[in-house]
C-alpha cells in the first residue's frame, strides 16, 4: 500500500515538475488555463491541418467581382500552377511512398492550360450575396512531369516515367455584381 501511495506521490510531483518547467505556466497576462499546455501533434496531421488552412485561406473563398460593364467578358486569369499541382495530387496521389521500402517522387517539367469554355449565367438573386451573375470558365489543364520511385526492397532498384503526362479539367467560377435595379430572372 505504501509503494503505491509513494508511485503515486512521485508520480504527481515529476508532473508538476514538468508543467513548471515547460515554460507555459505561471507566465503573466491572459490565461486559459490547463488549456494553455501544449500538446504535441505528429507532423502527419500538422501537415493536414496546415494544407486545411491554406486551402481555406487560398480557395475556399467566394470571389465577387464588379458589374460586367462591357460584352463578350472574358475570365483574365487562369488557373495557379499550385492549384493545377494540389489538383493533380488529389486526383493522382503518389503511392507507395513509405521511406526505405518504396518513395515517388514527382519532378514538374511544365503546365499548360487551354480555356475550354467562358459564359456567364444570367442575373440572379443569392442570399446573403444579392443579385449577381456566375461566369464560368473552365480550363483544360495539362502537367507533364518526371516520375521516379525509389524500391529498397528486396532489391533496390529505381523506376522513371520520363514521359508523364497528366490532364485536368479546372473550373475558375466568381461571381459578378449586377449594377442596380432588381435582376432579370428571380431567384429559384
Amino acid at each position: 500500500m505504501t509503494k503505491n501511495i509513494f508511485t503515486f506521490g512521485s508520480a504527481v510531483l515529476l508532473g508538476s515538475v514538468l508543467v513548471l518547467q515547460s515554460g507555459c505556466v505561471g507566465v503573466a497576462g491572459p490565461t486559459v488555463g490547463i488549456a494553455s499546455i501544449p500538446v504535441p501533434i505528429g507532423p502527419y496531421y500538422q501537415q493536414i491541418a496546415e494544407d486545411h488552412g491554406f486551402e481555406k485561406e487560398r480557395y475556399n473563398k467566394v470571389i465577387i467581382m464588379p458589374p460586367i460593364t462591357e460584352e463578350p467578358h472574358i475570365a483574365l486569369d487562369p488557373p495557379p500552377d499550385d492549384l493545377v499541382i494540389r489538383q493533380l495530387e488529389k486526383a493522382r496521389p503518389l503511392g507507395g511512398s513509405m521511406p526505405l521500402l518504396e518513395t515517388t517522387m514527382r519532378n514538374i517539367r511544365g503546365i499548360t492550360k487551354e480555356l475550354v469554355a467562358d459564359y456567364v449565367d444570367p442575373p440572379r438573386v443569392m442570399p446573403l450575396v444579392g443579385p449577381v451573375q456566375l461566369h464560368h470558365a473552365h480550363y483544360k489543364c495539362t502537367v507533364y512531369f518526371e516520375e521516379i520511385t525509389h524500391v529498397g526492397w528486396p532489391i533496390p532498384h529505381q523506376i522513371k516515367n520520363e514521359d508523364g503526362v497528366e490532364t485536368l479539367f479546372i473550373d475558375c467560377d466568381h461571381l459578378h455584381r449586377v449594377g442596380g435595379g432588381n435582376p432579370s430572372t428571380p431567384a429559384m
